[in-house]
């Protein structure tokens, strides 16, 4: 192979270190107990100084190596210098290894979206629910979401004092996904995941409609499609708006990737090219397999609420 490597492949390996230096941003802030919470729209909308500082530093770092990308952060931030120690320069070798599917290699730097969650469950955050909480950068182009990054600042938390914090799940259509063991549920067991602090009448009618063995109530998107490919649930059901473009781009092409489908409660994709609305006004469905019967459990009143 030579010249460097394709755009898109550059661009996903620097979005690997840009998420884990965004992790460890993440992790400092709740490390010295000034958390700096927001309210934005409400008690169950909240951004915390990690959130502002994470996405300071995703932003920056990839928007000066790739000036033209558009980026899509989740926070309304005022603009201002970014101090470098803020940037992330470095890019994940392994990556750069890749060779780009055939279809991306002529991809241009102004043709791609990158939408970035830099906190993911922040509510959770806040309440020391630490495996709850992701890092999301996801790559689109032509409207899909074709590469995604999932950093976990808190993984293995739970070990305890001294444990090895943090992974980074990356995945691309057409080269898979990696940082994690891809895993089914065992059996026939049907294992609903969803929201944990933004339920209602809707999405418990729909989860029900699904007959589910159990049902698994945790924040974060990210989070959830974790839960889908590590084979602790088998759909991530949510009937209702309020999850947004930033919070499924990188979740998605990760499951895409490795078979699985993301789509609204209709069965239809959403799109992510730049003058999208970011509300998934329709819900998210999401399965690693048997995607079909979960949107033909949906019911009837669940879809006429969320026509539009």
């Amino acid at each position: 192979m030579s010249g460097s490597p394709a755009v898109i492949i550059r661009l996903l390996a620097s979005a690997h270190t840009v998420a884990e230096k965004a992790g460890a941003i993440v992790r400092r802030v709740l490390h010295s107990g000034e958390l700096g919470i927001v309210e934005k729209t409400g008690a169950n909308d909240l951004q915390t100084l990690a959130d502002r500082l994470a996405q300071q530093s995703i932003c920056a770092s990839l928007s000066r190596r790739f000036p033209q990308i558009t980026i899509i952060g989740e926070e309304e931030l005022p603009a201002e210098d970014i101090g470098e120690d803020l940037i992330e320069t470095g890019q994940q070798e392994e990556i750069l290894l890749k060779t780009c599917p055939a279809e991306y290699r002529g991809v241009k730097e102004e043709e791609l979206v990158v939408w970035v969650d830099p906190l993911d469950g922040t509510k959770e955050y806040t309440e020391g629910l630490l495996d709850n909480v992701t890092v999301l950068i996801g790559i689109a182009y032509g409207g899909r979401a074709i590469a995604g990054v999932i950093n976990q600042p808190f993984y293995n938390y739970q070990l305890g004092e001294g444990a090895d914090l943090g992974r980074t799940m990356w995945g691309m259509l057409g080269l898979g996904a990696f940082g994690f063991q891809l895993r089914e549920v065992p059996g026939d067991r049907r294992i609903i995941t969803t929201t944990r602090s933004h339920s209602n009448k809707l999405v418990t009618d729909c989860v029900d409609a699904m007959e589910p063995h159990e049902v698994i109530r945790v924040g974060g998107a990210g989070n959830k499609i974790i839960q889908l490919v590590e084979g602790k649930a088998t759909a991530y059901v949510f009937a209702s708006p309020g999850c947004k473009k930033w919070d499924t781009c990188a979740p998605e092409a990760i499951l895409h990737a490795v078979g699985g489908k993301l789509t609204n409660i209709f069965g239809n994709p959403y799109h992510y090219d730049a003058k999208v609305k970011h509300m998934n006004s329709a819900g998210v469905l999401a399965t690693l397999c048997n995607h079909e019967y979960y949107v033909s459990r949906v019911p009837p009143s669940v879809m006429q609420a969320l026509k539009h």
